[in-house]
């Protein structure tokens, strides 16, 4: 094949843009808003000239499959006081936008085959190795160890400190500790949480190297559960269940 047959085949192929949402509201607003309309604009600093094909991929924690849908880059736009950079797209009619529209309504209905309950996961975790670990494996494990039913989503604090301020502003449904911490150590973020935060409710999962002592400081700081570490990820996945 010549050199010059290749790029005009590789010109056809459309360009990916992923768009992850923050949440299924964010894409139904989205939708109602704009996509069903025809057409977006996507913030993007990659350079998309007019009449670029592009393959639009939306997301959001918990949908089952992305939604895909081939657009066209009708204007573009420089980042500016006036906004970021990015590129209006305009869908390209026909069986593509009737499809996203059906799925769409499905996610509005609560459809289980397309949204699956999403786990919201706080790990509170000095060593950054460690929490990767934990993460990589629940969501490695979700289909295998929970089903395709659930899905996770985690946020990270490094301190006590800052894992306080996100419980003060965001809802949880598992907070994983480490006992020993820098600025506030675990056993003091869980009494907080129980008795200043009113997180009663909230399954408490605390881990440590530090033997009996950091178990019964957990516990007796209001730990559901305390893992020792080294830990194997299969207990943390057990414990979850």
């Amino acid at each position: 094949m010549a050199d010059g047959e290749e790029k005009r085949r590789a010109a056809r192929e459309p360009v990916a843009l992923f768009v992850e949402y923050e949440g299924a509201d964010d894409l139904l607003g989205d939708f109602t808003e704009n996509l069903s309309s025809g057409g977006t604009f996507v913030t993007t600093n990659r350079s998309l000239p007019v009449g670029t094909s592009v393959q639009l991929v939306l997301s959001f924690p918990g949908l089952v499959e992305p939604i895909a849908i081939e657009g066209t880059v009708r204007w573009t736009r420089g980042s500016s006081a006036a906004g970021e950079a990015g590129a209006g797209i305009e869908f390209v009619p026909g069986p593509g936008r009737d499809a996203m529209a059906a799925i769409v309504d499905r996610i509005r209905s609560g459809d289980p085959g397309m949204v699956a309950r999403v786990l919201r996961v706080l790990v509170v975790e000095d060593n950054h190795h460690v929490a990767e670990l934990i993460q990589a494996g629940l969501t490695g494990s979700t289909k295998r160890d929970f089903g395709s039913g659930i899905s996770f989503a985690f946020r990270n604090a490094q301190d006590g400190g800052t894992a306080l301020e996100i419980l003060r502003q965001e809802s949880f449904d598992v907070l994983i500790v480490d006992v020993y911490l820098p600025v506030i150590d675990g056993p003091k973020v869980i009494l907080t949480a129980r008795s200043e935060l009113g997180l009663v409710d909230l399954p408490i999962i605390a881990v440590s190297a530090g033997g009996e002592q950091a178990r019964d400081a957990a516990i007796a700081a209001g730990a559901n559960i305390f893992l020792e570490k080294p830990m194997r990820l299969r207990r943390v996945i057990e414990t979850m269940q």
